[in-house]
Parts: structure tokens; C-alpha cells; sequence
């Protein structure tokens, strides 16, 4: 998949001093945000992340954080799902998505 979301809105962070760069990330990783360089996990391209949680679900240790199911990302496809307007709650009250 090579799909993008909005830019700079994904809550994904990388705690590297945490990583041993078991590559758990990569195989879990549905959009190909990652990559190891130097025996550590880096993040490819933080704007591919939909936020779906499972390279924190299968990181032994504790290196990843993401607030799943919260971000513009998340909002896009469920709205593609349900036919509605997204709504990530993180813009101010109109209602919209960032």
C-alpha cells in the first residue's frame, strides 16, 4: 500500500533509545512507515501512518507510541467506511477534520 494521510497530523513517536531494532515494526507495518538503519527502527515516512496500533501492540519494547484510532487518519477512513464526514475531534468546534 502507498497510501498518505494529511500531513504532519499522526501521533506516531519513536522512543530510539528504547529500540534494539528487532524489525517486530516492519513486519506488522500495513503502510511501510518504517525502516532499520544502523541496527535501529526509523521512521520511513510518518505520513503513510493510518494510526492503526499494531507496531506498539508488537513492539517488545516499548519503543513505539501512537494514539490509535484518534487522528485525522482514522477519521478519513471511517468516514470513507460509513459514508459520513471525517471528524477527529482535533480541530476546533465546527465539526471538521483538522
Amino acid at each position: 500500500m502507498n497510501h498518505q494521510y494529511l500531513k504532519n497530523v499522526s501521533t506516531l513517536k519513536l522512543k530510539s533509545d528504547q529500540c534494539t531494532g528487532c524489525g517486530r515494526c516492519l513486519e506488522v507495518c500495513p503502510h511501510n512507515v518504517f525502516y532499520i538503519e544502523d541496527k535501529k527502527t526509523v521512521i520511513y515516512d510518518k505520513n503513510r501512518c493510518m494510526e492503526c496500533g499494531a507496531c506498539v501492540k508488537n513492539c517488545p519494547f516499548h519503543a513505539l507510541e501512537v494514539k490509535q484510532g484518534v487522528g485525522c487518519a482514522y477519521a478519513i477512513i471511517m468516514g470513507w467506511l460509513t459514508g459520513t464526514e471525517p471528524s477527529c475531534d482535533c480541530s476546533d468546534n465546527s465539526g471538521g477534520c483538522c
